[in-house]
């Protein structure tokens, strides 16, 4: 093997011709001799190369590492010189260009040729200094490139994660949580207790809030998103907020929330349904309302929950809310306490597409939503389909989820486009008995994430984030009790409005979120929306009573004994605090007339007081309407509108008044006519 591969080893430096011609050294790493080939390696712009080069294009390149000949040397060849042939005759070599595989400038070689009198084997040919340093300087920058490379994959391998330093701290904090529990929570969070210690027991509650985080799916797998939500305990929601400081250092933020239940990735639509929507399956029978609604981001699993897992685009409609609630509903129909009731229960199932209402089964039907005599949401035309088992109200799903509008966004590729409304419906004897409405609401977006679709999708994303907006205002007027409440905002509201203020209602808000870093606003929106859903406390009769938004002791209502009503105005506290006189001290019929049986002193007496009334009630009037300016978060519709009103009552006070001066000095020039003909 020594002889058929010369000088030739593993790890010697030899001359290469590339297929474009370009001639550079590289590096022996291997020998093969059942082909005659080496494997060399080189390093050209950072990266590894090689490449195998049969031993007669090396040798031809390389003459000096060829094998010695074998046998004895040949002799000289007699020439016409006669003595003088033993001495070879002077050559030149061509010049062998040697190219550096990086692009730098050829180093030029040029074999001298031989001195006269001296035979090649015995003066072997010596490089200058200048070119063995040249050499030397080529090694070490090979070696450092390849330290170079071995750094680098080893840093590569240490850190393969591009969010590795905000992993070590989230796994930090769940190992310290895992430790110190509930200590920690209090430590690093504002964490408020639980509501299960303030306000009695479950049942009592109307609202009942629940949090649902779903695993990391595959795409956000394959772009490296990491998990930054921790459920510690089953009401408890950490969000861990990657933040960076001023100097670039960056921490952790960690927000926790308290709700009635959380739920962590591995929860199945059955440990969700049991402790969410199951104990309202038993208030309808009661006569009541119920209603169960997931709300969160689009692509956060809200349609896994109530309609059924997903195969594909294919929906298993056995394992969602739908058919678990309508298999209780056909259960309870068995006991001996409600089946004495002689209940028929009914299916329907609409949604609200772009602020309109269209009957899933039904072929789409246009429909409306209207109040009856009793102020009742009646969805007018809708197609109510008597049921008898699970099996039909799993046809009618299938039916329904068919006819639903969908499509596709940068979040998700089976995304719900609109609200959809599936209804469970007893009765009794034709009559309304109860009502349990599932509700699928579609994902709220942000403008960022829908920037690249087209027009028909942001303009989706619009409506429904529209929508959203309507609801969230509802569920905020009503926590602050105020008497104004926007329910015809959109049709969203407007359907869920007895679900809310309903004297026998009772609710539940299933918000799912996504665990991912890059979802992490959407996370903290949709929580700081149930939070606020979570503290919304509402009597039954609070949208009937009244009450005061100013200090009484400003406007002293106290000694009012009924305020002024008007007929065209809504009954609202604001409005009740406007209208702070009394019937009998200032209205329309005051600036009539004194009969003529009343001496003038007591008309003057009557018209003075009623002037002084007047102007003290417009200044109170105008006091009350600076003060609700000056709030931060006011209606100003509902400003506007009893502005506006107050504004038309005291014209057309004044233009009775108006009307009465006209008609006096029309009187008063009758009665001079009358006196010029007497006299004449």
């Amino acid at each position: 093997m020594a002889q058929q591969f010369g000088a030739i080893q593993v790890g010697t430096y030899l001359e290469i011709k590339r297929s474009d011609g370009r001639i550079h050294p590289a590096l022996v790493t291997a020998l093969h001799e059942d082909t005659s080939s080496v494997t060399v390696e080189w390093i050209e712009k950072g990266t590894n190369k090689g490449k195998k080069v049969e031993l007669s294009h090396a040798f031809s390149l390389n003459p000096h590492l060829a094998p010695a000949p074998p046998g004895p040397e040949a002799p000289l060849v007699p020439s016409d010189q006669g003595d003088n042939s033993c001495s070879p005759l002077n050559f030149m070599v061509a010049p062998i260009t040697k190219e550096k595989p990086g692009g730098d400038s050829p180093d030029r070689e040029v074999k001298r040729p031989l001195s006269t009198g001296t035979s090649p084997r015995s003066s072997p040919t010596r490089k200058s200094p200048c070119v063995l340093e040249v050499e030397r300087l080529r090694e070490l920058r090979e070696k450092r490139h390849l330290e170079l490379l071995e750094r680098r994959a080893r840093r590569d391998a240490c850190n393969a994660h591009p969010h590795a330093a905000v992993i070590a701290m989230i796994q930090h904090f769940r190992a310290d949580l895992e430790r110190e529990g509930s200590a920690l929570l209090a430590q690093t969070c504002l964490l408020e207790p639980s509501r299960s210690t303030t306000s009695g027991a479950s049942g009592a509650r109307k609202i009942y809030v629940c949090v649902r985080k779903r695993p990391l799916n595959e795409r956000e797998a394959e772009h490296k998103d990491i998990d930054v939500v921790t459920i510690p305990c089953s009401d408890v929601v950490v969000v861990h907020e990657a933040r960076q400081k001023l100097d670039l250092t960056r921490y952790l933020e960690n927000q926790a929330f308290r709700f009635d239940h959380a739920f962590d990735d591995n929860a199945t639509n059955e440990s969700v349904y049991k402790h969410a929507a199951q104990p309202l399956v038993e208030t309808i029978f009661r006569g009541g309302m119920a209603t169960c609604f997931a709300y969160g981001q689009t692509g956060s699993g809200k349609t896994h929950t109530m309609g059924g897992d997903f195969s594909g685009k294919k929906q298993d409609s056995s394992k969602g809310i739908y058919a678990m609630a309508a298999h209780d509903v056909f259960c309870l129909l068995q006991e001996a306490n409600y089946k004495m009731l002689d209940l028929q229960v009914y299916g329907a199932f609409f949604e609200i597409y772009w602020g309109k209402v269209y009957d899933l089964l039904n072929w789409k039907t246009r429909l409306r939503v209207l109040e009856d005599s009793n102020q009742q949401v009646q969805v007018v035309g809708l197609l109510e389909q008597e049921v008898l088992c699970v099996e039909d109200v799993m046809k009618l799903i299938e039916i329904g989820n068919r006819c639903r509008t969908s499509g596709q966004t940068s979040a998700n590729t089976h995304s719900s486009r609109s609200h959809a409304v599936f209804q469970i419906i007893l009765k009794r004897r034709g009559r309304l008995h109860g009502k349990f409405s599932l509700i699928d609401l579609a994902g709220n977006e942000r403008g960022a994430d829908t920037s690249s679709a087209d027009r028909q999708t942001r303009l989706e994303g619009a409506e429904i984030n529209k929508s959203l907006l309507a609801l969230k205002e509802c569920i905020r007027a009503l926590g602050r009790n105020k008497g104004h409440t926007p329910f015809r905002a959109c049709k969203l509201t407007q359907v869920l409005r007895d679900s809310f203020i309903g004297e026998n209602s009772r609710t539940c808000m299933i918000a799912t979120i996504s665990p991912g870093m890059k979802s992490c606003e959407h996370t903290l929106n949709t929580l700081r929306y149930a939070n606020r859903v979570k503290e919304l406390a509402v009597d039954p009769s609070a949208y009937k009573q009244l009450h005061s938004i100013v200090p009484r002791s400003i406007y002293q209502l106290d000694d009012l004994a009924r305020p002024w009503t008007i007929q065209s105005l809504p009954e609202t506290d604001e409005f009740k605090v406007f209208c702070v006189q009394k019937e009998d001290q200032v209205c329309p019929q005051s600036f009539a007339f004194i009969t003529r049986g009343k001496g003038p002193k007591k008309r003057k007496e009557v018209d003075e007081k009623a002037l002084v009334e007047e102007r003290q009630d417009s200044f109170r009037m105008l006091k009350v309407f600076l003060k609700m300016a000056e709030e931060i978060d006011y209606d100003m519709d509902f400003y506007a509108a009893q502005f506006e009103n107050v504004l038309a009552q005291k014209i057309s006070i004044l233009m009775d008044i108006q009307d009465k001066v006209k008609s006096f000095r029309t009187n008063l020039y009758k009665e001079e006519l009358g006196k010029g003909g007497a006299i004449t």
